[in-house]
């Protein structure tokens, strides 16, 4: 996971839970031209593009004062969507049940993408099970990237 900095994490979840928000994940991906650093929010109520004002203004304003960043970059606040990040384990624990998409960082079983379904989250990572039945146990820090996948009914 592109997780920020630590200090950045401590700097802006008390920030934006003040606000009455969840602090789905803070994700900083840092370029020499247009870094972004990306905010997904959540409320029981969903996401309006005025919560991401609301969010987007006040961390603003938090970021000027400390300056945490000393490099150009791009602020971006939005919902988490369909397609969920994943930062923290107890989010995995809130979708047991439901399909993921792991980017590795390296291969586990000579994969580096596995999909399937969250079937028992551990100590140190989450047990995915592939449509083969193939049974994965990934440690949060082997993911770099995890997402819901989302399942869509057509009537």
């Amino acid at each position: 996971m592109k997780q920020a900095p630590e200090h950045i994490l401590k700097l802006l979840e008390p920030v934006i839970e003040g606000l009455g928000y969840e602090c789905v994940g803070i994700e900083f991906n840092s370029h020499p031209k247009n870094s972004v650093l990306r905010i997904y929010i959540d409320s029981e109520n969903g996401i309006t593009v005025d919560d991401c004002s609301k969010v987007s203004h006040q961390v603003s304003g938090v970021l000027d004062v400390e300056d945490p960043i000393k490099s150009e970059y791009n602020l971006e606040v939005s919902s988490p969507g369909a397609d969920r990040p994943f930062f923290k384990l107890e989010q995995f624990r809130q979708f047991i049940g439901q399909p993921i998409t792991v980017t590795l960082f390296s291969p586990i079983n000579q994969r580096r993408k596995i999909t399937g379904q969250i079937v028992q989250v551990e100590d140190d990572g989450v047990i995915v099970v592939d449509d083969g039945d193939q049974q994965y146990s990934i440690p949060l820090k082997a993911m770099s990237k995890a997402r819901l996948v989302p399942e869509f009914s057509i009537k």
